[in-house]
């Protein structure tokens, strides 16, 4: 069950990460030439919302210097995740924690093969690819242990309630919803999840770390046996974690994704909640790709900005519009779904930093929706409860 104490478990994720740094001797050899940029410029008119992402990036021999891969191997990890999650209703799977903690942390071969729509999975590719999720979740906090732990809590609570998926839910038992597997307390721990790891894995690895302090990175020299600086793979690693297409959203429009925006998580909400600005994301990542390739800090500057602040108004967006569909909802089953959904996008409003959000905010919120107050959490929701927490979301970030 969810506890109470949001100490406990609501701050699921943190982490400190670490960009390398070149190390420089002192000896006494003579001081090289001033160094010339790396790359030859590139003119930001070829910037279009239809340019793919790698298309401007190639170095003086033909070879492209951009490198998506770790960035698309997490993005396909997560989806991987989220299928196994999904399989307790879609397969009346028991879970086992065990194998979700191993996904989390790519240990002990956990991939599957995965072929179901956009989830296009090779699990050996993935099992063999060096990297992990848990090691990013929330990069930017300090707490990273406690919080992952806290996180790997919730895969235990998915496989308990899973032996529940062929008794219907009530309040005090287990069970499924309509097609949503709840707690006792009717909580969808699969959203909760989902959505907390949309906040602590895309939103603060790819905003709080990678287009913050990751902004410092080198971009002077190569990578070691690689074509590209160490800059240029944050970004590019950005990327590749918000999207496995080439062009971001492509052929979207405000009605409609699109047969080939298949993006799932973050990049599905910018679209479905930031209608001002999702069409602008593509071009913004671009743009700053080739500002890196300038030396153009300022410009690097302007589109980190933009990104990050687009994305926290998604999700803070996303949190009102699953608490106005709680409140539309014509049935328990559509009501606790929506306010599973709802809880998770809280949960990562505490990854907000832009706005000024942080974990005191997002638990204030939590707490008054489904702490002491609400013993049994969904059923005890009111109108009240629910428009305060609306409240204080549309006040924080001006919506």
């Amino acid at each position: 069950m969810l506890h109470y104490n949001f100490k406990l478990r609501a701050i699921l994720f943190a982490s400190v990460a670490a960009f390398g740094l070149v190390s420089c001797s002192d000896d006494d050899e003579p001081t090289p030439p001033a160094q010339q940029d790396l790359r030859t410029k590139i003119d930001y008119a070829k910037v279009t919302p239809t340019t793919p992402y790698k298309a401007l990036f190639i170095d003086a021999k033909g070879d492209t210097t951009a490198d998506l891969k770790s960035g698309t191997d997490r993005y396909k990890m997560f989806q991987a995740l989220n299928y196994y999650l999904g399989s307790a209703v879609r397969d009346s799977a028991t879970l086992d924690a065990a194998v979700m903690k191993n996904m989390f942390a790519n240990t002990g071969n956990p991939f599957k093969d995965i072929k179901s729509g956009a989830i296009q999975v090779v699990g050996a590719d993935l099992n063999a690819s060096g990297v992990q999720l848990r090691n990013i979740t929330a990069s930017s906090r300090a707490s990273a242990d406690a919080d992952r732990t806290a996180l790997e809590g919730y895969f235990g609570e998915m496989a308990e309630i899973s032996k529940s998926v062929k008794e219907t839910a009530a309040k005090g038992k287990a069970g499924k919803l309509g097609t949503y597997l709840v707690t006792s307390r009717g909580i969808e721990i699969a959203q909760i999840i989902q959505k907390g790891l949309i906040g602590a894995l895309q939103l603060d690895y790819i905003g709080n770390v990678i287009m913050d302090k990751g902004l410092e990175a080198d971009n002077k020299t190569l990578v070691s046996g690689k074509k590209y600086t160490a800059l240029e793979h944050n970004w590019d690693e950005a990327f590749g974690l918000l999207t496995p297409n080439p062009i971001f959203l492509e052929g979207a429009t405000d009605a409609a994704k699109g047969a080939k925006a298949t993006e799932s998580f973050l990049g599905s909400y910018l679209w479905e909640y930031n209608k001002a600005s999702y069409a602008k994301i593509h071009t913004a990542f671009v743009k700053g790709r080739v500002a890196i390739v300038n030396n153009d800090k300022a410009e690097l500057q302007t589109q980190a900005t933009f990104i990050r602040t687009e994305m926290e108004k998604a999700i803070a967006s996303a949190a009102l519009g699953y608490l106005a569909k709680w409140k539309s909802g014509t049935t328990d089953a559509a009501r606790a779904h929506a306010i599973g959904e709802g809880l998770g996008f809280i949960y990562s409003l505490r990854y907000c930093t832009i706005n000024g959000a942080d974990s005191n905010f997002s638990d204030a919120i939590l707490l008054g929706l489904i702490g002491p107050a609400s013993p049994n959490q969904f059923w005890d929701l009111t109108n009240d409860k629910v428009n305060a927490a609306a409240d204080a979301i549309t006040k924080k970030f001006k919506l």
